[in-house]
């Protein structure tokens, strides 16, 4: 029996259909990367470099739920929203990433847009500390000898060290940041005692280089 002829028209529109999907598609992704960016806002451990995760990831939030620290949120889109809608981040110094050894929000990515090779959650490169604000830092200052940043570093004497010497404003010690080592998983800004914290994440968007361990 001879299979019904599908009607031109019918192909023709599907075909049209198919292109304007993939047309508006390279307009979402040209529109989210022409968007604001927001140095502060940090992907999951593991994110790809910004473009390939727009790309890779569809917005289905089982990264955040998967986070058992509320850590991640999903962008609205709208207002100062940071980041492009839909897609996973978060602020620091509202709840930092608490460094999962099983790195449950990468295993919980179905697209690859948090990449599985990163096997140790001290290898990921969500961001870089860094002494954002040094007037606003006790040590700096030599206003007390705080070391909160330091001591919630969950790398320790490797990532963030309390550098001795006399500072430009008076102080004793300065926080240092191996950005060699550091996570950027936000736990010293948190930690940070000044108002307005004096150590702060800059996001990565160049996604995850290799491991540093041997």
């Amino acid at each position: 029996m001879a299979k019904a002829a599908i009607p031109r028209r019918r192909v023709i529109g599907s075909a049209v259909g198919l292109l304007t999907l993939g047309a508006l598609g390279t307009q979402r992704l040209r529109a989210e990367r022409s968007l604001p960016r927001d140095d502060r806002a940090i992907r999951p451990p593991g994110a790809v470099a910004e473009a390939l995760f727009l790309a890779a990831c569809v917005r289905c939030g089982l990264c955040v739920q998967a986070c058992p620290f509320d850590t991640l949120k999903l962008s609205t889109g709208k207002g100062d929203s940071p980041v492009a809608a839909g897609t996973p981040y978060f602020h620091a110094r509202d709840v930092p990433c608490e460094m999962c050894e099983s790195i449950p929000c990468q295993r919980a990515c179905p697209t690859g847009a948090l990449v599985s090779t990163l096997a140790d959650i001290d290898d990921a490169r969500m961001g870089v500390a860094w002494l954002s604000s040094p007037e606003g830092c006790y040590s700096f200052i030599g206003a007390a000898r705080c070391d909160s940043c330091w001591r919630a570093c969950p790398l320790q004497d490797s990532a963030i060290t309390m550098q001795q010497g006399r500072t430009r404003l008076g102080g004793r010690f300065t926080p240092t940041v191996n950005d060699q080592v550091c996570t950027g998983c936000g736990l010293c800004e948190k930690a940070c005692i000044a108002v307005e914290p004096a150590i702060t994440v800059k996001a990565s968007r160049d996604g995850q280089p290799a491991p540093h361990h041997a």
